[in-house]
């Protein structure tokens, strides 16, 4: 059996449940990883990239990293390199790719959300939400963008076809909004970015937040008969894409979908 140091790393991961995702992930793939948490301040991010090619086999890298990582890297990877950020970090050649969009993907795909044809309503031009309008795109929907920094959201108008950004939020009927900032959570749990105005309007409201597991945005959505998925999922099978990459495994999508289910069974 294989045993792979893996770490998350980020501002502040002391809440991440990364270790016991991809602790589970392992054992039920026949590996072993000891996989740690490690928050690192931004005036110290520098200085540590050194230790963790040192001392890890692979790492996955959040909120603020997933850009500063770059420059330390021998190569970006398929989605890395279209999205411009990187998650997954292999230290054996320096190698980082971006699993977030395969997440996401297969999270639509596993919940019978087809977007081929609609208008999607996307909040959040940041590293997720790049990710999120490249794949849904790519999928056959028209994204409309909307973050508080237009200037965020116009770039990614800009590089991808389908795609286009909003100065403003307009109450019309999307088929589905999907929040991709940070709003509900830490500090903002309980606010949802929009309001029962235009959520009551569209078919299917996603939220990449994961804890709480039913935010506020996705409270409202309920409430009013919407068909509702928090980012548990995506989580799981961004790490699940990850495990992939750091042992040399072919993924497979039905085998993502059934280890989901069985952790989603065990953690309740």
């Amino acid at each position: 059996m294989k045993t792979l140091n893996l770490a998350v790393i980020g501002k502040d991961v002391s809440k991440s449940t990364s270790p016991q995702i991809h602790t589970f992930i392992a054992e039920h793939m026949g590996n072993r990883v000891n996989y740690k948490r490690i928050s690192v301040p931004e005036d110290e991010f520098e200085n540590c990239v050194a230790s963790f090619f040192k001392d890890l086999d692979g790492f996955n890298v959040t909120i603020p990293y997933k850009l500063s990582i770059m420059p330390h890297l021998k190569s970006i990877q398929c989605d890395a390199e279209v999205f411009g950020a990187v998650n997954t970090v292999r230290t054996r050649d320096r190698a980082g790719d971006n699993t977030d969009g395969l997440g996401f993907a297969l999270m639509l795909k596993n919940n019978g959300v087809e977007v081929n044809g609609k208008e999607v309503l996307l909040l959040g031009a940041g590293g997720a939400g790049r990710s999120v309008a490249k794949k849904l795109a790519d999928a056959g929907a028209t994204v409309y963008v909307y973050d508080r920094r237009t200037e965020n959201a116009q770039a990614i108008a800009k590089e991808f076809k389908g795609v286009f950004a909003l100065d403003e939020i307009k109450v019309k009927p999307y088929f589905a909004i999907i929040n991709a900032t940070g709003v509900g959570m830490h500090k903002t749990e309980g606010i949802s970015p929009v309001g029962e105005d235009i959520l009551k309007l569209c078919s299917v409201a996603v939220d990449l937040i994961y804890t709480p597991r039913k935010s506020r945005f996705l409270e409202i959505a309920e409430q009013c008969g919407k068909k509702i998925i928090n980012g548990e999922a995506m989580l799981f099978y961004q790490a699940y894409f990850s495990e992939c990459i750091y042992f040399d495994l072919q993924p497979n999508e039905n085998q993502a979908k059934l280890l989901f289910e069985k952790y989603t069974e065990e953690s309740l």
